[in-house]
């Protein structure tokens, strides 16, 4: 699943890439897959999308917006797989969920193993799409300041009862974030991921923000996660300290045994020293 570093990692290689290209053929998925949505019939979709220059891209949490101009801005969210580009003389995978053809020989493609949001919009309906209309800070924008965060944090301590996991993995009250990097998050943090929230001192909450903030710009620094592929299909060059890996390797602070538990519908990574 792409999380905010590789929707990041996206974000900058097709503005180095894409935009000025024209679209000769538009195309949504030739193998069918009933957890990718679309919000036109193909043919609308290809369409609408003959003759639309791309144009200048950006992101927001795990959602990536590409103005197809005039007019149209293409969204992806919530994806997991590979969006890739083939530069003029190669070939497009042979199967789909999305297919940009340029007219100048090169094509864009996405494909998921898993699910992901694929849909057009005319300019400006695409703030309103659910997800995105209510969408709070995130990480890489000015405003997740300490104040903010510390202010969340305060916000949720009234309502039901939530681990340091929860806070960063559910209901996106920090978007961009996923399992996988909640990780490393949570070790560079030296937090159990059940510690609650309602329990964090004033250091350990000083401590998480940081661990957020510089633990995503490293990822990004470094093109991404090492088990995910960027816009040219290559590897991330974060690997991360916690991960299933982790297991056949001692805790790089302590030297102890990475362990494994089952937590909030997925595993969690983590050493039982520095993380008590």
């Amino acid at each position: 699943m792409f999380e905010l570093p590789e929707i990041a990692t996206l974000t900058k290689q097709i503005n180095q890439t894409l935009p000025g290209k024209t679209i000769r053929q538009g195309s949504q998925g030739n193998s069918p897959h009933k957890f990718v949505w679309y919000n036109h019939s193909h043919e609308e979709f290809a369409a609408l999308t003959r003759g639309k220059t791309v144009g200048e891209a950006w992101m927001r949490g795990r959602w990536l917006f590409a103005p197809f101009e005039p007019g149209y801005v293409f969204v992806l969210g919530e994806c997991g797989g590979k969006a890739l580009y083939h530069p003029t003389g190669s070939n497009p995978p042979p199967k789909y969920h999305l297919l940009i053809a340029f007219e100048d020989g090169s094509y864009f493609s996405i494909t998921t193993a898993m699910w992901g949001a694929m849909e057009l919009y005319e300019r400006g309906q695409e703030s309103g799409r659910l997800y995105v209309k209510d969408m709070r800070t995130t990480p890489l924008e000015d405003g997740f300041t300490f104040e903010y965060f510390s202010g969340l944090v305060d916000s949720l301590l009234a309502g039901e009862k939530r681990s340091v996991k929860a806070l960063l993995t559910q209901d996106q009250l920090i978007p961009g974030l996923g399992n996988a990097i909640t990780q490393d998050i949570l070790f560079n943090a030296r937090l159990h991921p059940r510690h609650p929230i309602s329990e964090l001192e004033a250091e350990q909450r000083l401590a998480l923000y940081k661990a957020i903030v510089n633990t995503v710009q490293e990822a990004i620094t470094k093109g991404g996660r090492y088990d995910e592929v960027d816009l040219f299909n290559q590897h991330g060059g974060y690997v991360r300290l916690m991960d299933k890996q982790a297991l056949e390797r001692p805790c790089p602070v302590c030297g102890g045994e990475v362990q494994k538990i089952a937590y909030l519908g997925g595993s969690c990574y983590l050493c039982p020293e520095c993380q008590k």
